[in-house]
């Protein structure tokens, strides 16, 4: 039997890898956003200001024009601002990382960003931006939670 004492040895961290940071926001948060982002993303401009008809009656075509009492909006504004300020921040962040502004490796400047701007118009922020259910899936995607058509539930 050898006497001496061995060493464990323990894995070496790769240098090169970058640890998955937390975020504030529930992926099945984000996931409910985006499915309501698509549905607001597929609205078109309003092509018959003055219809009388009801949607049955145009094809159901109405339903895909974008009114001002759009019920999706108000949906969508209410989920978003129904989270607290550090979900709104990495909801925002999470925009931008699928947008490209940088890398997982940036999270922590894009939050901190994120939070150096954060207001009471986090929802008009999304809506005005163009493809933001695109920028969230893809930011979502660099945390390893991949959003399928399936996700449609909202998260309470």
């Amino acid at each position: 039997m050898n006497t001496q004492s061995r060493s464990r040895e323990l894995p070496l961290p790769d240098p090169g890898a970058v640890e998955t940071p937390t975020l504030a926001i529930s992926p099945e948060k984000a996931f409910y956003i985006i499915v309501k982002a698509r549905e607001f993303d597929a609205k078109d401009v309003v092509t018959d200001p003055d219809s009388a008809s009801n949607a049955s009656d145009d094809a159901m075509l109405s339903v895909l024009e974008d009114n001002s009492d759009d019920p999706v909006v108000a949906e969508l504004r209410a989920a978003i601002g129904s989270l607290n300020e550090d979900e709104q921040v990495d909801l925002v962040a999470l925009a931008w990382l699928g947008r490209g502004d940088g890398g997982i490796e940036d999270w922590d400047d894009l939050r901190r960003e994120a939070a150096e701007g954060h207001n009471n118009r986090t929802a008009s922020y999304l809506l005005g931006e163009p493809l933001v259910s695109d920028y969230l899936a893809e930011g979502l995607d660099a945390f390893g939670e991949t959003w399928t058509d399936e996700r449609t539930t909202p998260v309470s």
